[in-house]
């Protein structure tokens, strides 16, 4: 089988590499992919906006599946464009997708399904959201009702945090359209996790979960990023928390979708905290999670395109995972996720025994790679336990030390396994 990913970024990566072991696929598209991709997949320079385009170059290299990775693409409506021109595709409809699209959609949903998530009131007008946060103080999250590629959060820890980055959203326009209406909700105290799915319509076949590092800097500490590190499993959290997660949150969510119209087939992706009452909901994404994927993928047994094709047909994939840990750390350009400078030379590692590298954000250039984005790469490990593959990541990123263009977190997982710090320097 001939199969397209869309993408550029370290999920689209993650996917590429996957489908490149299967052994139904013979040729893997990335479109407009990255530099990293090279390696497995041919890139065809068609951007995810151009869903004319695309659709005409699935038809042109006969691509027999294709699978989008960004959400962008997937709240613009491309895999009904692909399916009204009669072609396979992996992805959430338009109205399905909405679910990340829209913070406020997604939380009147889980209200009136009763699925268990923070208390929230939305807000156009800054002086009620005002009045609102002033009367319920602080700690509490402000987010962006719609897309802000992971920005748009902000966890206030105090009020006038909280007053400020309402003003920036509602009356600066800080992340454009998307900051029109805001979110105000409760701030839910926790371990947060992250649990993905294939699903299709009321079907709900749940990955292993993983832990994401949002925040810039050690101790999460600085700006919400679009993640920085994650590793899976995730062994602080109980397994009876994670069935729970799957019965309370996923499949109530996948009925929910069809009840209201809008059938889910795709990845939908929980963002959850593990509270004293059980886990909650913190947010919904309508595809594979980044940089989630790039530790889960690798410990997933199957046959990535047999799992595709059986989700599609309404078939159980019969998901099998390895007992192996995997621990992957983003090396970030220096300033993300603010300003900060493209073109920079990239010292790549390149793969050995356990370690793996994806990119993200990286272009060819004469001498090698050069950096083409915030998040630029990821150094994976998969090992026997997580301190082991930590070790593994944490020595290969040593090419890494005195190179100023570059930052990565040293204490990703550590919260989780305190055996590793020393394996940190």
């Amino acid at each position: 089988m001939k199969v397209m990913v869309i993408g550029r970024g370290g999920r689209e990566h993650s996917l590429v590499q996957k489908l490149a072991e299967s052994k139904q696929v013979s040729k893997v598209y990335a479109v407009p992919g990255n530099a990293g991709m090279e390696q497995v997949a041919e890139r065809l320079q068609v951007e995810e906006t151009d869903q004319d385009g695309l659709v005409q170059l699935a038809k042109e290299k006969e691509v027999d599946l294709t699978i989008v990775g960004p959400e962008n693409p997937l709240l613009d409506g491309l895999v009904d464009h692909f399916q009204r021109n009669g072609l396979k595709v992996f992805g959430p409809s338009k109205e399905a997708a909405l679910i990340e699209g829209s913070k406020h959609f997604a939380k009147q949903l889980m209200m009136k399904y009763d699925i268990p998530t923070a208390d929230y009131q939305a807000f156009t007008d800054l002086d009620q959201a005002k009045a609102y946060i002033l009367e319920k103080g602080a700690p509490i999250v402000v987010k962006a009702d719609g897309l802000a590629a992971g920005k748009g959060v902000v966890v206030a820890e105090t009020v006038s945090e909280a007053l400020q980055a309402a003003e920036e959203m509602l009356k600066h326009g800080q992340f454009g359209d998307a900051s029109k209406q805001i979110v105000v909700e409760e701030f839910l105290q926790g371990e947060e996790f992250s649990l993905m799915a294939f699903v299709s319509g009321k079907r709900v076949y749940p990955m292993i979960p993983a832990k994401d590092h949002k925040r810039a800097f050690e101790g999460d500490q600085g700006p919400n990023t679009g993640g920085m590190g994650a590793y899976a499993p995730v062994p602080i959290i109980p397994e009876s928390s994670y069935d729970y997660a799957v019965a309370s949150i996923l499949q109530p969510t996948a009925n929910a979708l069809v009840e209201e119209g809008r059938p889910f087939t795709g990845i939908l992706y929980a963002g959850l905290i593990e509270t004293k009452s059980g886990p909650k909901v913190i947010e919904f994404n309508a595809r594979f999670g980044d940089p989630e994927t790039q530790v889960v993928l690798p410990l997933l047994e199957n046959d990535i395109e047999q799992v595709f094709l059986d989700v599609l047909n309404g078939k159980n994939p019969e998901l099998r995972w390895s007992s192996e840990s995997c621990a992957g750390v983003v090396v970030a350009s220096n300033g993300y996720p603010g300003d900060y400078q493209k073109g920079r030379p990239v010292p790549v590692i390149e793969g050995e025994g356990s370690v793996y590298t994806v990119h993200a954000g990286t272009e060819k250039s004469e001498d090698g790679y050069v950096s083409s984005g915030g998040r630029v790469l990821l150094v994976g490990a998969k090992e026997k336990d997580l301190p082991q593959a930590l070790e593994s990541v944490y020595e290969h990123l040593e090419m890494f030390e005195g190179k100023k263009d570059f930052y990565y977190r040293r204490d990703i997982g550590l919260s989780s396994v305190a055996a590793a710090k020393s394996y940190v320097k």
